[in-house]
């Protein structure tokens, strides 16, 4: 495959692009003190009398050409331990405050909240951000490509907030021991983002353009350090776990056993800016259960990794490639098979460079045959002009003892798969252009497996343009066993172009159209399928916003395929098939205490039949305890004979009880009449200390007819962080 010129031109882009930092002129300067800060919310210490603020914030929503409405001021300051902030954020009188609840990584556009975001190695590119709403919930994740964050990150920090008519006041202390920074530098990206529900108003202390989210660390300011920050010192954790779990399955094959597990992980700095992480028999009962959709496609889903051991530096892991076409997805390991260890090695080599290295070994299951397997990552991060990087990453998955396996074990099992890729991010200094260029290859015991995938795409966004040209090609012998490749044997264009008019009105902040465009075709230039995309979107002053779409789609079917995915007849590899139909959308503004989501898909479908969807998301909350949510999805298939009509309901119900910000109950029951299946995860969580958590976790499964049966659990779980 040959890249086109287009792509190739990013090179160039990203040499032309290369400026100065683009908010370097707005600094904040750090001072030590010798004070003891108790983190209560008031900031009376003295320290805080003569720290520098940061005040007088742009707007960035709903228009960025002027300074917030609502005034903001922070302070911040270090002793030998800790990192310390004072943020006050001042309202009109009468306007009220609106909180989800007090569940940690709240929803941003839901909450009245205020954001910290860290660039310590100055990069542009990777960081940290901490914040809370305005009743005191903890938000922490980690920042790469430039601004996107990882919420399932934890640290250990804590924070306190205090409520008053006119303002709230948040009041942080961060170990420098809880994130990564370079030795000796005296000079951070820095920035700090309110959202404001009662004015619709999004804020930061340095200005942005509104088309980009005020994470984007191409417009940090910078924290001026007094000294460079105290060295960590000898930096380590441990988080060790106990568990007990009971539980009972009635279906067939599927056996269920009490037991009693002790694990738990080792966080060792091997610099202020690199970390080794170690995992023994480690257990993930307490994580969040995956959401169920209703699948009316012919590929595997994406679900998200939530397990913590997989997510510090997750992006030198998971970012490599496409969305579908993932060298390494962290999922592959471990779901269903027991893991014995691991242990990572991830961080910054030094300001430009960044490694991530990984091995982990699962134990082998007797009653498939399957061998105990070695799975292995290197993924090294070299940044090169103002924000770009070259990436390389290996990624090795072994069997063990492979010799000993029968003939038919060694046909379903692979001996090894090795995928080798190299890939060029393009993030220019004012963040307008981004893009990506990479090229993988597959290794396997033979020819079947010895494949490449490849792509390219180039992004542009201004305050009113936006638009995105991809391609992307995989072979029909490329395997990634411990990637995310749902499809194989195609060459795919791809693209959007969208216009924002800004008009002067007190109700529409914006609208304009918007068109999307996914062509695929076989490696001779054949069409395979197509869909066209046409549309208009309202975004209103009140952040509510509505959009209507109207697609062109065409398939022609490269495997048998049953378009109800309920197990009846197939369509026959090879039938073309081609429809129209249209998308209709509505979000409800945050600020009610009655949330919604309303979208309705309308139109023909396989077959010469038609397809009739409406989904609906509700919330209501009795704010900060109780936020109440129900996702409802219909399907209405009228197909021709043999499926006639087929219709399915996929229903979800959640109940999260935020007793304080450290006692949690959430409840989530899951029906979907697709997959006949009914699921019920109730979850208790008291973080009794910072990152230490009990958890009670009850799980169900029933399989409705013909499928009858029921597996349950309920685990009692301890974990501690030990910190020094």
């Amino acid at each position: 495959m040959k890249t086109p010129i287009l792509f190739g031109l990013a090179l160039i882009l990203s040499t032309i692009i290369h400026a100065q930092k683009k908010n370097a002129a707005f600094n904040i300067h750090i001072k030590k003190t010798t004070e003891t800060i108790t983190i209560d919310g008031k900031g009376d210490e003295e320290t805080w009398k003569y720290a520098e603020p940061a005040n007088d914030f742009f707007m960035v929503l709903p228009m960025d050409d002027r300074k917030a409405t609502q005034p903001s001021e922070v302070k911040m300051a270090y002793d030998d331990r800790q990192l310390y902030l004072l943020a006050t954020f001042y309202k009109t009188p009468g306007n009220t405050y609106v909180v989800e609840s007090l569940r940690r990584d709240f929803s941003f556009g839901g909450n009245d909240n205020f954001l910290l975001f860290m660039d310590p190695f100055n990069n542009q590119t990777t960081g940290f951000t901490f914040g809370a709403n305005a009743y005191g919930a903890q938000w922490d994740g980690t920042m790469f490509n430039g601004g996107s964050v990882d919420l399932n990150w934890d640290s250990k920090w804590v924070s306190e907030v205090q409520v008053y008519e006119d303002k709230w006041v948040v009041e942080m202390a961060i170990p420098f021991k809880s994130i990564r920074y370079e030795k000796g530098v005296d000079k951070w990206g820095i920035n700090f983002s309110r959202l404001d529900l009662s004015t619709n108003e999004k804020s930061s202390w340095t200005p942005i353009s509104r088309q980009f989210p005020t994470s984007s660390l191409a417009f940090s300011g910078t924290l001026d350090w007094d000294n460079p920050p105290p060295n960590q010192g000898l930096n380590y954790s441990l988080i060790p776990y106990v568990l007990g779990t009971v539980g009972n399955s009635t279906i067939e094959d599927v056996t269920y056993k009490d037991e009693l597990k002790v694990g738990g992980d080792v966080k060792l700095g091997l610099s202020s800016s690199l970390n080794l992480d170690l995992t023994l028999n480690p257990d993930f009962s307490q994580v969040d259960v995956d959401r169920q959709v209703a699948n009316l496609t012919r590929f595997e889903l994406f679900f998200p990794e939530r397990r913590q051991f997989f997510l510090e530096n997750a992006d030198l892991f998971s970012s490599f490639g496409y969305e579908t076409i993932r060298p390494f997805f962290s999922r592959r390991i471990g779901l269903g098979v027991p893991i014995i260890a691991g242990a990572r090695v991830s961080g910054n080599l030094n300001k430009n460079l960044r490694l991530g290295l990984m091995d982990m070994q699962t134990d082998k299951v007797d009653e498939i045959g399957l061998p105990s397997q070695n799975f292995a990552v290197l993924s090294l991060q070299q940044k090169v002009f103002s924000r770009s990087n070259i990436g390389l990453m290996f990624v090795n998955k072994e069997s063990l003892d492979y010799n000993a396996l029968i003939d038919e074990q060694k046909t379903e099992f692979t001996r090894f798969n090795r995928n080798l890729g190299l890939e060029y991010n393009l993030a220019s200094s004012d963040n307008k252009y981004t893009g990506k260029l990479f090229m993988l290859k597959s290794f396997g015991p033979d020819e079947s497996y010895n494949g490449i995938a490849q792509g390219a795409n180039l992004t542009y966004s201004s305050r009113q343009w936006n638009w995105r040209v991809q391609q992307e090609y995989v072979s029909d012998n490329f395997v990634s066993e411990v990637g995310f490749v749902p499809r194989n044997n195609y060459i795919n264009f791809n693209g959007s172009l969208g216009y924002l008019f800004l008009p002067a009105s007190d109700k529409v902040v914006s609208h304009g159209p918007k068109f999307f465009g996914q062509y695929y075709f076989n490696p001779n230039l054949q069409s395979t399928d197509y869909v066209s995309v046409l549309g208009y979107e309202v975004n209103f002053l009140d952040r509510s916003s509505l959009s209507l779409d109207v697609f062109n789609e065409y398939v022609q079917l490269l495997a048998p395929f049953d378009p109800t995915n309920t197990d009846q007849e197939e369509l026959a590899t090879g039938t073309r098939h081609h429809w129209n139909g249209a998308y209709l959308q509505y979000q409800s503004k945050p600020k009610s205490l009655f949330t919604y989501q309303l979208v309705s898909r309308l139109g023909r479908y396989f077959s010469g039949g038609y397809r009739t969807n409406l989904n609906a998301q509700l919330g209501y909350r009795f704010q900060p305890y109780v936020s109440l949510a129900a996702t409802l999805s219909y399907n209405n298939l009228d197909l021709p004979g043999p499926w006639y009509t087929t219709d399915f309901w996929l229903v979800g119900s959640e109940a999260d009880i935020t007793f304080t910000n450290k006692l949690f109950w959430s409840t989530l029951f899951q029906y979907n009449e697709q997959s006949k299946n009914f699921s019920l995860n109730s979850r208790f969580q008291w973080r009794y200390a910072p990152a230490s958590d009990l958890f009670l976790v009850y799980n169900s499964s029933e399989q409705l007819s013909p499928l009858e049966g029921k597996v349950w659990s309920l685990t009692l779980k301890l974990t501690y962080w030990f910190n020094r």
